[in-house]
């Protein structure tokens, strides 16, 4: 949009089809931020085929890779996502030759990969103990990783445009990234935070993933993220195997977990009649409900 505004342009185009959600992110942010400029959807408005998008490109010069030819992949640095008719159908396992960033966990190294990663406000800031900017965080997990097998997404999404679709994803550093994550939101928050967080990050998702960005319940989520964020700092120890995320340890400075307090063998223990009288409050409202109604007492 700056770019647009930047170079006087009077209209933007976009290359999505009329089945995407793609075009409701694109299309809405257009016409919010600029109601002036025209929105071009050539292969909707013509209602080309993925073979005729091809012979069009073929047709002006435009190279296409033989890969992109059976699959349509769209691929940024935090993902790289994979359609196509071999996929359509959801019996249909994930051809090997599609996948670029994730190892086949059968295929794997025999032996796990230990990464450690710490994080400060939310975000990771080092792995193994070496301090290393975001971005290269992200490359390097990629490939870390996604050697080992990990960060392959294959489901059924429930597309806003009013359809399943079967949708296939390589994601290994935002997989291992987002385990981490939780590993210290379990160890940092309170059980309310915690229940809480997870009805947000599913809330925020749905608002992005149907391209409501510009809703303003998606803008304050984002606030409270952000907010919570900022007791989301410590380490966490992952083992990486054959596709699978096993975390090894964690720690923050912001814990508030007691080991003295968690100790079965030396730990702090409520006296007998600390744990009846916590039991019979704590049960009251359940209790006079089921007498109340199903033995009529």
């Amino acid at each position: 949009m700056e770019i647009a505004k930047r170079e006087g342009a009077d209209a933007i185009a976009h290359g999505c089809t009329s089945k995407g959600n793609d075009q409701i992110r694109f299309e809405a942010v257009i016409r919010a931020l600029a109601p002036d400029i025209k929105i071009l959807a050539p292969v909707r408005s013509w209602n080309m085929t993925r073979a005729e998008e091809i012979e069009y490109a073929k047709s002006r010069g435009i190279p296409v890779p033989e890969k992109h030819k059976r699959f349509s992949i769209d691929s940024n640095l935090w993902s790289r996502s994979i359609e196509g008719p071999e996929l359509d159908d959801p019996m249909n396992p994930v051809p090997e030759d599609a996948l670029e960033w994730v190892t086949p966990p059968e295929k794997a190294p025999d032996k796990p990969v230990i990464v450690e990663l710490e994080f400060r406000n939310g975000l990771p800031v080092a792995v193994n103990g070496e301090k290393v900017p975001l971005i290269d965080i992200v490359r390097m997990l990629n490939k870390i990783a996604g050697g080992c097998g990990v960060g392959l997404i294959d489901h059924i999404e429930n597309r806003t445009v009013g359809f399943k679709s079967r949708e296939v994803y390589e994601a290994p550093a935002a997989v291992t990234i987002l385990e981490a994550h939780r590993e210290l939101e379990k160890i940092v928050y309170t059980p309310h935070e915690w229940r809480f967080k997870n009805i947000v990050d599913q809330t925020w998702s749905d608002l992005v993933y149907s391209g409501l960005w510009l809703e303003p319940l998606r803008i304050e989520l984002s606030k409270l993220v952000d907010e919570m964020n900022r007791w989301i700092s410590g380490v966490v120890k992952l083992k990486l195997y054959k596709g699978g995320i096993v975390p090894l340890g964690r720690w923050s400075e912001y814990a508030s977990y007691d080991k003295e307090l968690a100790d079965y063998v030396k730990g702090w223990y409520p006296t007998d009649e600390e744990a009846r009288g916590f039991i019979m409050m704590h049960t009251q409202h359940s209790t006079t409900a089921y007498l109340r109604r199903y033995l009529k007492r």
